[in-house]
């Protein structure tokens, strides 16, 4: 079975730092393209951030400085560096692994872990 489990979310205070993880299994994880959404009450969802199988990143406005993205293919993880958090970053985090096999796109997401900023 395929499987993205998400860890590392919380209560945290504002300007401190978490580290989300998201654990992969069922895949050939190296091949895949990785990514993190979030959607907070009332909004939709939103990328975060992307790590190609080649270690690209790519990252939403405003979060490039504040987040980091990274992959260990020996762990089947990846990961999401969160620092300086704002209130407005409290929203489920989602992790999404996703490849192109021919005409077809395949795609799997985690359940997603809450992030909560306040004082």
């Amino acid at each position: 079975q395929v499987q993205l489990v998400e860890s590392g979310g919380g209560l945290v205070q504002p300007g401190g730092s978490l580290r989300l993880s998201c654990a992969a299994s069922g895949i050939i994880f190296s091949t895949y393209t990785l990514r993190w959404y979030r959607q907070a009450p009332g909004k939709q969802r939103e990328l975060v951030a992307s790590i190609t199988s080649g270690d690209s990143t790519d990252y939403a406005e405003h979060m490039k400085e504040r987040f980091t993205i990274s992959r260990d293919n020996a762990k089947n993880t990846v990961y999401l560096q969160m620092n300086s958090l704002k209130t407005e970053d409290t929203a489920v985090y989602s992790c999404n692994a996703r490849r192109s096999g021919g005409l077809r796109v395949i795609d799997y997401w985690g359940k997603g872990t809450l992030v909560t900023v306040s004082s």
